[in-house]
């Protein structure tokens, strides 16, 4: 089986911190995203890991090589038509099973059904109430699709498309692929997957839906550090000693950090070498070698080397503040 991973996008509704760092390595509960994805693949047999690959694209092969995954080919995306326009790019590596994930999200999946799969693919799926931001799935009484339909205007559905699929007839799929590109199948110019999902139905293919543990979404500041919360339950580790502090778990604190009289949590996330003296953080993320001091943050995400300096624990403020700022917040 072959695993695709698109990340060619600029993550633009995380910025500023993907400006500097593709936003599958933003760190979230105790590890940076891509790493939670690789994690949920470590019991399964992949032969080859494609990574579509574009914005600071150097910076995710280099990362990938650190984490010693050799058996990785690289495709750059330099037309921006879609995400199936993504997929196509891999067609000529790409002749057994497929696994396709979206990175902006961290799955609690259980992909030891891929063993036994006899159906022709299998798409996860999570009920949802807000059914009109997402593409959404109708199915018969065997759980198997009927129907996708993206952002749909009708209450058609709640089952949530949630960007994972495995594709088991790798034959069936390309033929989907080809009659949307071949008909120029296009949402505002772009090419989806769904489209494919269709068309593989309506030609008597058979596509399982399996509904997902758990989904967490990570494309927004908001939703991360939501996600950041839920899954520091399951995630939440002490590494450094804090001096005359308070810690409220969860909180995720990692390795060589300084942090000394200070509350930190809940939902706090301190990555590898940060600095923090005289502060109160609750549902904040901070990434490698920040320094934070005499200021109170909530709901905030701070980029790696960021320097924040407040005046006193009693005022509390929001930020998001990208790799490498320098702020001092103290009145003049």
């Amino acid at each position: 089986m072959k695993v695709l991973i698109p990340l060619a996008g600029k993550g633009s509704r995380m910025r500023p911190h993907t400006h500097s760092k593709p936003k599958p390595m933003l760190p979230v509960a105790g590890k940076p995203n891509i790493d939670h994805i690789l994690d949920l693949l470590k019991d399964i047999e992949v032969s080859e890991y494609i990574f579509i690959t574009g914005h600071l694209k150097e910076y995710v092969e280099e990362y990938m090589r650190e984490k010693g995954i050799t058996n990785a080919r690289y495709i750059e995306q330099k037309v921006r038509n879609g995400p199936a326009g993504a997929i196509k790019l891999a067609e000529e590596f790409i002749n057994e099973p497929l696994l396709i994930i979206y990175v902006d999200t961290i799955f609690d999946i259980d992909l030891s059904i891929l063993k036994d799969c006899t159906d022709d693919g299998i798409i996860w799926a999570q009920e949802v109430e807000d059914y009109q931001r997402f593409g959404v799935m109708v199915t018969d009484d065997d759980d198997y699709l009927v129907k996708i339909v993206e952002k749909p205007k009708e209450p058609i559905s709640k089952l949530a498309n949630i960007g994972m699929y495995y594709m088991h007839d790798i034959k069936k799929f390309w033929d989907g692929m080809h009659y949307i590109f071949d008909n120029k199948k296009t949402v505002k110019g772009e090419y989806y997957p769904v489209d494919a999902f269709q068309r593989m139905v309506d030609t008597g293919a058979k596509i399982k839906i399996v509904e997902a543990k758990g989904w967490y979404d990570c494309g927004k500041p908001e939703t991360t550090l939501e996600s950041n919360a839920i899954l520091l339950k399951k995630f939440h580790e002490i590494k450094s000693k804090a001096k005359n502090s308070k810690i409220v778990e969860p909180v995720f604190i990692d390795s060589d950090c300084t942090i000394e009289d200070s509350e930190i949590g809940p939902n706090v996330h301190v990555s590898k070498g940060c600095v923090v003296q005289n502060a109160k953080l609750h549902d904040c993320i901070l990434d490698e070698d920040s320094t934070v001091k005499d200021i109170s943050l909530g709901e905030s995400i701070l980029g790696s080397n960021t320097f924040i300096e407040g005046e006193g624990k009693d005022k509390k403020l929001t930020l998001l503040a990208g790799c490498h700022s320098n702020l001092n917040l103290k009145p003049k």
